[in-house]
């Protein structure tokens, strides 16, 4: 773990303790000794109660989203440059003098007092390739700590069950690190991972500039050949290992590739010395593959053989909601749980079931009004243009947690857009009417994926779809 002395000395106070990118800081938070409370609009809603009460169990103290946690000028208030300044807590640490920090600000400070950071960034794959490289490098016996957006279920455990962090005691620190608000310039790793590098939350130019600063700011490089734009980015690192599936001059290649329903082979091949090493993935998708060559490459920088590391992704066991299968019904309809929100995540996901035989009923929620203003069209486009004539796409309201966001550009003119690009599409309002439309129209044999972000309750509504599918 980090020796981080200066943040254990005085009490903090998470404002949305339970979000993604929250709750695994205030685990390794705590795991490093500091003294940690929080609230959560989420809890004060009655949403999944069962990880609040996990929380508690674990000595966090809980409090209502009302301002009543902050009682002392010597706290800090960890919160989202997101969080308005009329938030109760907000207010309360502002007329008491509390110092605030952003998540990402908390989270670099963290990943920058270990002694091996390990930076995973890119606009999609961040979460998948931070597990499987830290399951690689728990695996051969590095002991890491490990901080992600998503449950990565090697590491849960009857009294583990969110496990979205991992606190060791061994000199790395792997994280995945977001350039979406622009804190990937916060963060100082010994290596830096580039997946890949399209238009998601900012310019193409900003982009650029942001991971090839990210790159250039490491010791070594590993960069996806196959992504044209981080290709490009490559020269930025001052020591490269590259990879890829299809470039012939990625250093960690592969060949082979052969996918299942709901794994994968292939053989990796190390350029640097010729050899071959046969890999077997419990997760699908080529998209996955190209994630274990970016785990393998991490692995690689930080002193681990690649045979080593290929051995280890063996027994990876996927991360939740990310075509995570919920199981199937009676009459074969599988229900699959998917954190696709964005044009590329949804693309990815979209192919791997399009892979293989069966129509397929995508659900979406849309992770907010402000995305879909932002990323629309693209992503209309790839719901109309991935799937069939046969296959069928329902929309329902994004979510929507308060606050003061433009709510006039919905999913209806999503589905519209969708039409209009050949697609089959629907909008209804409620997510229980999309539920009960679900269940009506499904028939053996399909596949039905549940897509969406930021809201943990989506999990909870594919097992009750399962549930209710003869």
């Amino acid at each position: 773990m980090t020796n981080a002395a200066d943040l254990t000395a005085h009490p903090w106070f998470f404002c949305g303790i339970g979000g993604s990118g929250m709750l695994p800081l205030a685990l390794i938070l705590k795991g490093a000794g500091a003294q940690v409370a929080g609230s959560d609009r989420s809890r004060d809603q009655g949403r999944t109660p069962e990880k609040f009460a996990w929380l508690e169990s674990l000595g966090f103290t809980l409090y209502p989203q009302d301002g009543s946690g902050i009682t002392s000028a010597a706290q800090t208030l960890v919160a989202s440059a997101a969080v308005e300044d009329t938030v109760p807590e907000v207010v309360r640490a502002t007329a008491l003098g509390c110092p605030r920090m952003s998540r990402a600000q908390l989270l670099a400070r963290l990943f920058n007092a270990a002694p091996a950071g390990i930076a995973i960034g890119g606009t999609s794959g961040k979460s998948t390739v931070t597990g499987m490289t830290g399951w690689i490098l728990t695996a051969t016996g590095g002991d890491p700590t490990i901080m992600n957006g998503a449950v990565m279920k090697n590491f849960v455990a009857p009294d583990a069950p969110f496990a979205s962090a991992r606190v060791g005691s061994g000199p790395a620190f792997v994280s995945e690190v977001d350039e979406s608000d622009g804190s990937i310039a916060l963060y100082r790793p010994q290596v830096a991972v580039l997946l890949n590098v399209s238009l998601d939350h900012k310019s193409m130019e900003e982009l650029r500039q942001l991971f090839g600063d990210f790159l250039a700011t490491a010791d070594v490089g590993a960069v996806n050949l196959d992504d044209p734009e981080a290709a490009l980015l490559a020269p930025c690192a001052r020591s490269l290992i590259s990879f890829g599936i299809a470039s012939p001059d990625a250093m960690i290649g592969s060949e082979d590739l052969r996918e299942g329903p709901t794994s994968l082979t292939a053989t990796v091949i190390d350029r640097r010395d010729d050899s071959h090493h046969p890999l077997t993935l419990n997760v699908p998708g080529r998209h996955n593959l190209a994630n274990a060559l970016a785990a393998i490459a991490a692995a690689s920088a930080a002193g681990v053989s690649v045979a080593d590391a290929v051995a280890a992704l063996g027994s990876y066991a996927g991360l939740a909601r990310r075509f995570d299968v919920i199981g199937t019904s009676a009459s074969g309809v599988t229900v699959i749980d998917d954190f696709g929100h964005n044009p590329d995540k949804v693309s990815a996901t979209l192919a791997t079931l399009k892979a293989h035989p069966g129509r397929v009923i995508a659900f979406f929620q849309p992770h907010g009004y402000g995305p879909l203003r932002q990323m629309g069209h693209e992503l209309a486009e790839v719901l109309a243009t991935r799937l069939g004539a046969e296959d069928r796409t329902i929309l329902c309201d994004p979510v929507y947690f308060g606050g003061t966001v433009d709510r006039t550009q919905g999913s209806q003119r999503i589905v519209d857009l969708i039409v209009e690009g050949g697609g089959q599409a629907e909008y209804l309002p409620e997510r229980s009417a999309c539920a009960d439309r679900i269940t009506a129209i499904a028939r053996p044999g399909d596949r039905v994926v549940v897509m969406g972000a930021r809201d943990d309750t989506l999990t909870v509504f594919a097992r009750d779809l399962l549930a209710r599918l003869p």
